[in-house]
């Protein structure tokens, strides 16, 4: 008893005590018992994408299998290779190990996840700064505050908990910068806090928002570089460090990342220029420094009022490291202007992967991280000064900073506009942030009189808190005022139940779900969808798919779509309406097209083109008929006879990693599969392996010779091999490495 009374006074588990009781504070709402009370995320992307795709992968993992392939949304696409999948990320696992013993998957499964990750950000940040300020007398306090802005401001609750990838992977950086400042205390590097920063920013790429990643990787490096030459540790050392960051990172998430930079190659994305990927943050964004919730629904940029202060005194005192992360926070500033300042053109053109990503608003994850580890070091440098005097003065100038900052902002605002309406609403703002303001004055009046006061000090972290909770709490633009399980049901709707009951003969087919089913909830309810709003999207089905958005029978043909969730009541094509659901945004008819394609087709004739561009004109003509020929990429090798023969192709199994079929034909014919092409897929025919040809400009058809063969399509992509290679070797290297240090200890 008298260890854990020691424990309970120790500062340290003060700190980490008080962090989890705020977190339970800030998130109580989706913890209570009480149904009335409680709160839910928002639906969107959050439900459409990470709950529906998270479902898919809990009922796969569950199952033993390895989720390589997803049949259910898109078309088809490589469910290893989509980041936002998350597939090997380490959290997810527990999540769904977890829902898995109390009941299966849930929307709160994914909810408390993205809570847990904001614990455990704060608490990383905590470690790092506490180890940054330890010379100071106020470190742990200095750590509370950094862990708080970090963990509450307006970028980490922003839109991150939505889109949750984005959270998961910017929680990550306090780890990779903690092993780089251990790693470079010393004259002699340590390679474990090296490895420790490369497992860190594995984690990141490993949680699925490769962007997020991107940026915390080249802050990463940038630090590193910043402490090995600050300590005068030369270039050799430098390099070398840098080498085995890289190589450890790369290590951890390479079972991913090949597969994903293999399928980066394929997607839609991939054809975007400049003037798509410029986009940044309004200028008057920046206001919201000062103001939030003043010029948008989000204030990324909001990191509190009294850490203004901290980081006046930071940039004012310049305790070591200011510098680099005021350079840090300028440098993310500007780039998140995207192309409304120059620096982002400059970037696009020299900077190595940054042509792959839109929203350059997302670098503002920098700027959140600078502004957080700024005002902890300003706290410890405050609480440092010499003297009460010393103190006193430095507050009172940096209030009139403060003051001046918040009356340019708002004249910055009221610039913007001229509408009345707009006006009253930044009065009110303005009178809000006063009030704070002038709160944090007295607070940090009485602070300066006495810094290691405990009393004190938790007025300091109330008023940090009563700030950023009086933001960014209960978010409307983040949560309901409903319970989870009224969100989005694990149970499939009325109407696709009705499609799921279809066995069609145990032949596989697909729907279009715009409506109805919509988002990716094909993936949650196991009913082949060609749509999908997963951001990555195989170029040649995306163009199919979206030639006409609402009625495309050119798309319903080529996918083997049997039935249609549409707002319409007659389609383009022969359709029966088996029934009807009112929603929100109206009546949704379920459409069974009356002559549906099959999923496999022979075919006995081909026009041969050499370009998608080509392939989609061809079918884009009106007098094409997509049943006569086979629209294809290369010559074949068979001769055809022109003519309709008989043959027929038949499904025996569909698993999503494995497609058998049987196939019997009187002559030579090609046949045509509703499956997208990727080149993770390797076909058999009778054993013996076969090339698979590309058509339609996007999907895949197969040779075929007189006689009945049996054909069998897998896919297990060479990158994700390697890459499985690659990781098992790290992660057992990592684990090895760690029991050697800890006994040698």
């Amino acid at each position: 008893m008298s260890g854990l009374r020691r424990l309970v006074r120790h500062v340290d588990a003060q700190a980490v005590g008080a962090l989890i009781v705020l977190w339970l504070f800030f998130f109580w709402r989706l913890f209570t018992p009480v149904a009335d009370d409680q709160a839910s995320l928002a639906k969107g992307d959050f439900s459409g994408q990470f709950v529906a795709f998270g479902g898919y992968q809990y009922q796969r993992m569950t199952q033993g299998q390895i989720p390589l392939w997803n049949p259910y949304n898109n078309g088809g696409l490589p469910f290893i290779a989509d980041t936002q999948a998350a597939v090997f990320y380490p959290p997810r696992w527990l999540t769904i190990g977890l829902s898995y013993h109390l009941g299966g998957w849930t929307y709160n499964s994914l909810q408390l996840e993205m809570a847990f990750h904001v614990l455990l950000g704060s608490l990383l940040m905590y470690l790092f700064v506490r180890r940054l300020t330890r010379d100071t007398v106020c470190s742990p306090l200095a750590s509370l505050v950094a862990a708080l802005v970090i963990g509450y401001g307006g970028y980490m609750t922003g839109y991150p908990p939505l889109q949750l990838a984005v959270l998961e992977a910017a929680i990550w950086f306090p780890l990779i910068a903690l092993g780089i400042l251990e790693a470079t205390r010393a004259a002699s590097l340590s390679p474990h806090y090296l490895a420790l920063a490369g497992l860190g920013l594995g984690m990141s790429w490993l949680a699925g928002h490769p962007q997020t990643s991107f940026f915390l990787t080249y802050l990463g490096a940038a630090y590193l570089a910043y402490r090995c030459f600050a300590l005068r540790l030369g270039w050799w050392r430098f390099l070398f460090s840098l080498a085995l960051f890289a190589a450890v990172s790369f290590g951890v998430t390479a079972v991913t990342m090949l597969p994903g930079l293999e399928y980066l190659q394929y997607t839609s994305r991939s054809g975007l220029g400049f003037a798509a990927k410029g986009h940044g943050f309004p200028f008057q964004d920046i206001a919201q420094i000062v103001y939030p919730g003043s010029v948008s629904q989000w204030s990324p940029l909001y990191v509190g009022l009294p850490a203004l202060f901290f980081i006046a005194i930071a940039l004012r005192q310049r305790p070591p490291e200011s510098r680099f992360w005021l350079a840090v926070a300028l440098f993310g500033l500007l780039h998140s202007l995207g192309d409304k300042g120059v620096l982002f053109d400059l970037t696009y053109n020299f900077v190595p992967g940054l042509r792959y990503f839109r929203g350059q608003e997302r670098a503002a994850v920098v700027v959140a991280y600078s502004l957080a580890t700024l005002a902890g070091l300003g706290m410890a440098a405050f609480a440092n000064l010499p003297n009460r005097i010393l103190r006193l003065r430095t507050l009172r100038y940096w209030l009139g900073f403060t003051c001046l900052l918040a009356t340019i902002a708002l004249a910055v605002l009221i610039a913007w506009t001229l509408d009345s309406r707009a006006l009253g609403g930044f009065v009110e703002i303005a009178a809000r942030s006063a009030i704070v303001a002038g709160a944090a004055y007295f607070v940090l009046l009485r602070f300066a009189d006495a810094p290691r006061l405990a009393a004190f000090q938790v007025a300091v972290v109330a008023l940090i808190v009563f700030d950023l909770f009086a933001v960014n709490m209960d978010h409307p633009a983040n949560y309901d005022d409903k319970p989870h399980h009224e969100q989005l049901s694990m149970q499939p709707p009325h109407l696709v139940q009705q499609a799921l009951d279809d066995s069609n003969g145990g032949q596989p087919f697909r729907v279009d779900g715009f409506r109805g089913l919509r988002e990716n909830n094909g993936s949650l309810y196991g009913l082949m969808d060609m749509r999908g709003i997963s951001p990555l999207f195989l170029k040649g089905p995306y163009h199919i798919i979206h030639r006409n958005y609402v009625d495309n029978a050119l798309a319903w043909e080529l996918f083997a779509v049997k039935y249609v969730f549409s707002h319409k009541e007659t389609l383009s094509v022969p359709t029966q309406v088996i029934d009807s659901q009112a929603e929100h945004d109206g009546v949704v008819y379920l459409h069974r097209l009356n002559d549906p394609r099959p999923f496999a087709r022979l075919y006995y004739a081909a026009d041969v083109v050499d370009s998608d561009l080509w392939a989609r004109e061809l079918m884009a003509d009106p007098r094409y008929d997509e049943r006569e020929k086979l629209v294809l990429h290369q010559a074949p090798s068979l001769p055809l006879s022109g003519q309709e023969s008989a043959g027929q192709a038949r499904v025996v199994s569909f698993a999503p990693e494995e497609i058998v079929l049987e196939i019997e034909t009187a002559e030579n014919a090609l046949l045509s599969l509703s499956l997208p092409d990727h080149p993770g897929w390797a076909a058999s025919l009778d054993g013996e392996p076969i090339r698979i040809l590309r058509a339609y400009a996007g999907l895949s058809a197969i040779e075929a010779p007189p006689g009945q063969h049996t054909l069998t399509l897998r896919f297990s992509p060479a990158s994700f091999r390697i890459g499985a290679v690659i990781s098992a070797i790290t992660w057992i290297g990592l684990a090895l490495f760690a029991l050697w240090t800890l006994r040698r200890r």
